[in-house]
């Protein structure tokens, strides 16, 4: 494939992240050029809140972020770019997290900058500087490239100092912009800055008065005494929404996508930054998760699934897989979606390869590659499918062993041995987690009924005439004459598998029949059979 055929497909790609390049290539048909003239990197930024931890929404931003930066560079033949992932940590602290230790340091601090709050685990400077370091060991983990910037550090750095001075300057017209969206009570207290007090070290929510932009004086009220002093240096914090754009033209941003709960936000930020002389950036405003029960997701209620789960029982290329389509669906976040995502995944990498320029821009995998690596791995496939592992680990019981998986599996796969299959033994230990957690305590194998009884011991007599080793495809076939024999009354074929899934391996949906008593054994299958007629 020639970068001219590249560069054709690309242009034409419905991908959505070369849909959503393109916006940026349209705000810049000739590349972001600099004062005099010179290409300069076009700035993608992800924002973080370091009042928790990293989770799955950090990931997910971070991956859809560079996915748009990587199919910029391939529209424009390499252009520079920059991927900054900038920590909020001057907000201060609104409540005391569940999930941290010594909740008492953190109570006792409430209201001050992050950055300013002793870290309650003992082991950094602050709370956000425990909370970014997280971050950064959760992003280096997965590869991305980025650059971390501290919100604390241009603050207190004076690098912010230009910027506050342009909405001191701007004061009036952002109130007008702000108030009307109010309601009448936040109103009388509303203020673009929040100074931060002389006193107590807290960010202050109290209604200001400009006194000079140029110096960066204003005049408040703290604890009954009226203060002046300059926003400057670290002594004052914006509210979210004009911090928002401050970041985007201090910074000069050039995209930026957020979750559906900040459109609101995305339009008054992008009415402030134009105020303050730049720009909304390009961005994606892309449909948050939902849980089994298709209910919002919340931190509070803990009802959904974390980056950790998911890395327990799938791998981090199934996650990325299921994050990458359809970013603006509300997406399903729960522990019986993973073993599909584990599955397609693999699917499309396996047909990458085969495919013509065109469907390869449009396959995730193609993508995905490229994220944090330079590309490899298309045609790779697995010998075995994860939902075929979990049928076999789900019959094997809840005290199956990484080695009798493996036993098994010599069954059906050549050279079977975790050396020569890394990636699928990682799948076989992440089969045997979710078995121990989801199938074996939930497993109900239901009694065979009318013609099933028949149809079953049908089976049994043909596997018992059946040799050890018979490929999958004639086992299949074997099913197959069995289902459609009329004698047995089965109104489809599905009725036949279905009655085969919850009689052997107690579940609802299962694997190629074939496939399954080639990996599981044809004797051992017999006794399946010979449970169930009992």
């Amino acid at each position: 494939m020639t970068e001219e055929a590249l560069l054709a497909a690309a242009q034409v790609s419905k991908a959505w992240p070369f849909e959503e390049a393109r916006k940026i290539l349209k705000r810049y048909p000739n590349g972001k050029r600099g004062v005099d003239g010179e290409l300069v990197p076009v700035l993608f930024e992800t924002g973080y809140g370091p009042s928790g931890l990293p989770h799955i929404g950090t990931f997910q931003e971070v991956l859809r972020t560079t996915l748009v930066r990587r199919a910029y560079e391939v529209l424009t033949g390499g252009h520079p770019t920059r991927l900054v992932a900038f920590s909020d940590d001057m907000d201060g602290l609104r409540k005391v997290p569940d999930n941290v230790e010594n909740k008492e340091v953190l109570a006792a601090n409430l209201g001050k900058p992050l950055s300013r709050i002793p870290d309650p685990f003992g082991t950094h400077e602050s709370f956000a500087h425990h909370n970014n370091a997280m971050l950064c060991a959760f992003l280096d983990q997965f590869g991305f490239d980025y650059e971390f910037v501290s919100a604390s550090d241009r603050y207190n750095s004076g690098a912010f100092d230009d910027a506050l001075r342009g909405v001191l300057r701007a004061y009036d017209k952002i109130m007008g912009i702000m108030l009307p969206t109010l309601r009448e009570e936040r109103r009388k207290t509303y203020s673009p800055i929040l100074p931060v007090s002389p006193k107590s070290g807290i960010v202050l929510q109290v209604p200001i008065e400009v006194v000079d932009a140029e110096t960066g004086m204003i005049r408040f009220e703290d604890e009954g005494e009226v203060i002046e002093q300059s926003v400057f240096g670290g002594w004052s914090k914006l509210q979210w929404k004009v911090d928002w754009a401050m970041r985007w033209v201090a910074l000069g941003v050039d995209y930026e996508m957020c979750g559906k709960d900040l459109t609101d936000s995305v339009t008054q930020s992008g009415k402030i930054a134009r105020v303050l002389g730049g720009a909304k950036p390009e961005g994606l405003i892309y449909e948050l998760f939902l849980d089994e029960k298709g209910e919002k997701i919340s931190k509070s209620k803990g009802n959904g699934l974390t980056i950790e789960q998911w890395l327990t029982y799938g791998s981090d290329e199934s996650l990325a897989f299921y994050l990458f389509r359809d970013p603006k669906s509300a997406k399903s976040l729960h522990p019986g979606i993973i073993g599909r995502a584990v599955d397609e995944y693999w699917q499309f990498r396996e047909k990458l390869a085969t495919q013509p320029i065109e469907q390869q821009l449009g396959n995730p995998v193609w993508h995905l590659l490229r994220v944090t690596g330079d590309g490899t791995g298309a045609g790779d496939s697995l010998p075995v499918s994860f939902g075929l592992l979990l049928n076999l680990v789900g019959v094997m019981g809840a005290g199956a062993t990484r080695e009798q998986v493996w036993s098994y599996l010599g069954n059906y796969v050549p050279d079977a041995n975790p050396e020569a299959h890394p990636a699928l033994d990682a799948l076989v230990t992440r089969a045997l987690a979710y078995n121990a957690d989801f199938i074996a305590p939930t497993l109900q194998r239901r009694k065979p009924e009318g013609g099933e009884v028949a149809a079953l011991a049908a089976l049994d007599a043909v596997l018992a005439e059946t040799a050890e080793g018979t490929p999958a495809e004639a086992l299949q076939n074997a099913v197959y004459e069995i289902g459609k024999n009329p004698d047995y009354a089965f109104e489809s074929l599905r009725d036949w598998f279905k009655a085969l899934y919850e009689t052997l391996l107690g579940s609802s949906a299962g694997p190629r029949m074939g496939s399954f008593i080639a990996l599981y054994g044809v004797a051992n299958t017999r006794k399946l059979i010979a449970e169930a007629l009992a």
